[in-house]
């Protein structure tokens, strides 16, 4: 970058960032300088930004091959990350790829090779072991969430990708969670680490206990939701059977809600969080997959319906709330004649005093059939809605613009009248379709 500084300065604009914290700071200057970097820090601190930003000034804009490869060990991260990139409007091309979308799909996007390629594992390999991009020029690795995308399972497959990188000349590994141990084939010699786990100061946390009754917990669930009000939140369940028999519950007493976890179609899953942002649905049915590397704003509160096993699981889920400087309250539901695993503490139990009912849902999600490929902006989507759909800017709720669709919230209220007035509208040169998901 020509001018370093006068370019971070309108990335972050363009982020709509005010300043980096402390810990992006320290880990822009460590990974511009350092080889080998393990930075550790709590869900929702801004990871990202801070290992993308030094590795903008590595990239070279006259190499029209893959300089960067970040791993990940989901779908939505790799999403995620994607999108970070494109928003931060950096002139290098950046794509992801990953399973659940058709390969097809893939080949299109990186035969016009990007300069960053995002991606999981499996469908990382795939694309190396069919030659569909060379690995010589790939000098920046960046692992993150390395403790699950090294853990057995994936190693396999890892240890085959870094065999396929010889011209590696820096390494960043990123984490919520410490003590994970780093297999040899990383090649991760005296890394600089830089640990922000523990320097929680400003966290404002609270644990709160709810106790059931019954074993199953659904009526106090209820009665937690209704005192809360209509406020977003996700409620955390380790099995997809139990999400099933929770939302088949929360159905009958008429609360919004979306599911979220790894049995669904990627499909069905980039909806539900997609609704979840705009503000559709307040409530997010989900298992661990949802305790980080999905992009969801701060919650006021989380819901442990089910407790996870291990401790890391539990410091994951309630990193979605409490963040930064932001207070944020953990409800664990609690049967009476249940203990709690040693790794919870510092537990109060909640007073709850229910309402009736919950407020009706307000935001509906218009689909639409047009995306970024089609040279469709979110302005020209906004035109469309003010101009033909004679909605008002308070009316236009959040735009979400992908390569091939666009997702946008409007009141529920006009929801079907405006499908019936834009259906079958033009947006630039194509005609698009428009319904209700």
């Amino acid at each position: 970058m020509a001018n370093p500084i006068k370019a971070q300065e309108d990335i972050l604009r363009k982020l709509q960032i005010k300043a980096l914290h402390p810990m992006q700071e320290e880990a822009i200057t460590t990974i511009a300088s350092t080889k080998n970097t393990i930075l550790l820090s709590p869900t929702g601190t801004g990871k990202t930004l801070a290992f993308l930003l030094p590795l903008l000034s590595d990239l070279n804009p006259d190499n029209e091959e893959i300089q960067a490869l970040i791993i990940v060990p989901t779908r939505e991260l790799a999403i995620q990350i994607e999108q970070v990139t494109r928003t931060m409007g950096t002139g290098f091309k950046v794509n992801a790829v990953y399973g659940g979308r058709p390969m097809s799909k893939d080949k299109i996007e990186i035969k016009h090779k990007p300069a960053i390629l995002i991606g999981t594992p499996g469908r990382i390999l795939d694309h190396i072991d069919s030659e569909r991009f060379s690995t010589l020029n790939i000098k920046t690795l960046i692992l993150d969430e390395f403790d699950k995308s090294l853990e057995i399972g994936f190693e396999e497959e890892m240890s085959a990708i870094l065999s396929e990188l010889p011209n590696l000349n820096k390494r960043v590994l990123t984490s919520a969670t410490q003590g994970v141990k780093i297999p040899s084939f990383v090649k991760l010699e005296q890394p600089k680490i830089i640990n922000y786990l523990n320097k929680k100061k400003n966290s404002q946390l609270q644990i709160k206990t709810v106790i059931s009754p019954s074993k199953d917990k659904l009526d106090t669930l209820l009665n937690l939701l209704l005192h809360l009000g209509n406020k977003p939140g996700i409620i955390f369940c380790n099995l997809k059977d139990s999400i099933s028999i929770v939302s088949s519950f929360l159905e009958k007493h008429a609360i919004s809600h979306d599911c979220f976890s790894g049995g669904m179609e990627q499909k069905d899953r980039e909806r539900a969080l997609i609704k979840f942002r705009n503000g559709t649905s307040q409530i997010l049915l989900a298992t661990d997959l949802a305790a980080r590397g999905i992009d969801i704003p701060e919650l006021k509160f989380i819901i442990h319906y089910e407790l996870p096993i291990h401790s890391e699981e539990f410091t994951h889920r309630n990193g979605r709330t409490a963040r930064v400087n932001e207070k944020g309250t953990a409800y664990i539901l609690q049967w009476k004649n249940q203990s709690l695993p040693d790794f919870i503490t510092n537990v109060t139990e909640a007073s709850i005093l229910p309402k009736t009912q919950r407020e009706p849902q307000f935001w509906q999600t218009l689909f639409i059939s047009g995306g970024r490929k089609d040279k469709i902006s979110k302005g020209d989507i906004a035109g469309l809605f003010f101009k033909q759909g004679k909605i008002t800017k308070e009316q236009l709720g959040v735009i979400e613009l992908k390569q091939d669709c666009a997702f946008v919230a409007v009141p529920e209220s006009i929801a079907s009248n405006i499908v019936e007035k834009l259906n079958n509208s033009r947006l630039k040169k194509k005609k698009v379709r428009i319904k209700i998901i």
